[in-house]
């Protein structure tokens, strides 16, 4: 993220809390929510539009469809997802959370909303929509076996780059094949290493994984099975690639990318399943665009 100066980073350190709240104390966080008001529980992430008025008031940039916007959807995520925890509290899904999750998920994949921040720091427009689901699901939804955290296990570790194992050939043969991936060597010193791995970690996979992994396949097992519903996200993540490393040769749609980032939807879905923990799968996925950045 660029242009952080001290107002733009209280605006990224304010969503960044919201997201620790549930990664280090998830249960004492929705716990907490759920002693309040229900009027008080739906309307309090009304102030997830902070960081929006932080950035966009000194770069002149506010506007009140904006504003009302991100003021409004926090809040409607939440009340949908209160009437769901109602109407459905088995928690085998139902119409609200599938609404709630296409928008957040076609806000982020087609970018709806980033013209509202100044150049360099539309990253907070998807801190706003992790913090937004994150608030709604665990905190009100109160949805079972999404498995985030931030307490990075032993286990995490083994099946998480066990995944990477079993599926580094199969993404490297089929992506020379196509000619999408071109073996290269590009090795920085090891702190700059470590430090990209730990920043792909954070702003990369775990928002993709928390989404396609901790909501959409955790509730589609519910509906249709632990295999289908493997597939299904899979599929689902890898078309959410379709416009990424746009080229002249592929302007609209990148048919590689999709195919590949499919196959690794597998392989995450299978490092989350395991013991239906986010940290797993992220390790993979952190993993693989790692050491793709790195020599491919």
């Amino acid at each position: 993220m660029q242009n952080v100066t001290p107002v733009p980073a209280a605006a990224f350190a304010f969503e960044l809390a919201v997201a620790a709240a549930f990664g280090f104390a998830r249960e004492w966080s929705a716990r907490f929510v759920q002693r309040w008001p229900e009027i008080l529980r739906i309307g309090f992430p009304a102030i997830f539009v902070t960081p929006y008025l932080l950035v966009a008031i000194p770069a002149h940039q506010f506007e009140w469809t904006w504003c009302a916007l991100y003021f409004v959807l926090p809040v409607a995520t939440a009340w949908l997802l209160s009437r769901a925890a109602t109407a459905d509290p088995e928690q085998r899904g139902n119409w609200r959370d599938a609404f709630i999750l296409l928008v957040l998920g076609l806000a982020v994949d087609l970018r709806w909303f980033e013209s509202a921040w100044p150049s360099g720091l539309r990253a907070l427009n998807e801190l706003f929509l992790v913090d937004a689901g994150l608030y709604g699901f665990l905190a009100v939804r109160q949805l079972k076996g999404v498995g985030f955290d931030f307490d990075l296990r032993w286990s995490d570790w083994k099946t998480g780059l066990r995944e990477l194992v079993f599926f580094a050939p199969i993404v490297i043969g089929i992506g020379i094949a196509l000619g999408f991936i071109h073996p290269h060597k590009n090795l920085p010193g090891l702190g700059a290493a470590a430090l990209r791995w730990l920043l792909i970690f954070l702003f990369t996979a775990v928002p993709e994984e928390l989404f396609f992994r901790g909501w959409v396949q955790n509730l589609l097992e519910r509906r249709v099975g632990r295999r289908a519903a493997l597939a299904i996200a899979s599929i689902l993540f890898g078309l959410s690639h379709f416009n990424k490393r746009l080229s002249p040769a592929m302007p609209r749609f990148n048919w590689p990318y999709v195919l590949l980032a499919t196959i690794a939807g597998i392989f995450y879905g299978r490092a989350w399943r395991e013991n239906r923990r986010i940290p797993a799968s992220t390790i993979t996925h952190a993993s693989v665009d790692w050491l793709w950045g790195l020599w491919f």
